[in-house]
């Protein structure tokens, strides 16, 4: 019997920690460019703010000067770094299958990502779920980046409208959830731990992909 939809809520998804094991390449990729500017931001506060927009995080990390004075700077260079760290990054344990899962389960699927629509391309060919997601929105489009729920809005918005639930490894997914309406649910592949996940309003945190299609049953994805 197909599933129905009407019980299913959409299912926005993050990219990278969430799909992809790429955290740890733009948490190398900002350092090395902040370095270049002559700016020291530690590699743990970095890693706290991944999944943010770009746009956010260099003020957000090194202050409204910092951003003010080199903020493009850094940017580019984190941009140019990071796609010379591509060759390393691959797809995280079980993210295809669990992809595959929630789409024949009757869930739309939308990736929301805040990275920019060519780097996103190609971070997709990493993972097997074009073929299942309803639409994509990236840092390209004219919307907040996260944490502000815009991304989320969208991606629903691009999916029909309805209940939704976001998965994101990330404090930023889960408190762009929070400001959408939305249900969040973590996943530490990213690095960030239960309890500022749980904080950052996730009601569930799973250790990554895998786990979350082995527990799927019981997640929290009906709206029913």
């Amino acid at each position: 019997m197909p599933a129905d939809h009407s019980t299913r809520p959409v299912v926005v998804l993050d990219l990278d920690g969430t799909l992809v094991d790429s955290v740890y390449e733009h948490v190398s990729a900002w350092h090395a460019a902040f370095h270049d500017v002559g700016l020291h931001v530690s590699a743990t506060r970095i890693h706290e703010a991944i999944g943010m927009g770009g746009d956010r995080l260099v003020s957000h990390v090194a202050g409204d000067p910092a951003e003010a004075a080199v903020g493009d700077d850094v940017r580019k260079l984190h941009d140019d770094y990071f796609r010379s760290a591509l060759r390393s990054v691959c797809g995280l344990d079980g993210a295809s299958e669990l992809v595959e899962a929630l789409a024949a389960h009757g869930h739309r699927l939308v990736l929301a990502s805040s990275s920019e629509a060519d780097l996103v391309d190609d971070l997709l060919d990493l993972v097997d779920v074009r073929r299942h997601l309803t639409a994509v929105v990236t840092g390209s489009d004219d919307t907040a980046s996260k944490p502000a729920p815009d991304s989320v809005q969208l991606a629903v918005e691009r999916a029909g409208g309805g209940a939704a639930v976001v998965l994101g490894d990330a404090t930023w997914d889960a408190l762009a959830a929070r400001a959408a309406g939305a249900t969040a649910l973590g996943l530490r592949s990213g690095g960030i731990d239960t309890e500022r996940l749980t904080a950052a309003g996730a009601t569930r945190v799973y250790d990554g992909p895998r786990d979350l299609l082995d527990s799927l049953e019981g997640a929290p994805l009906r709206s029913d």
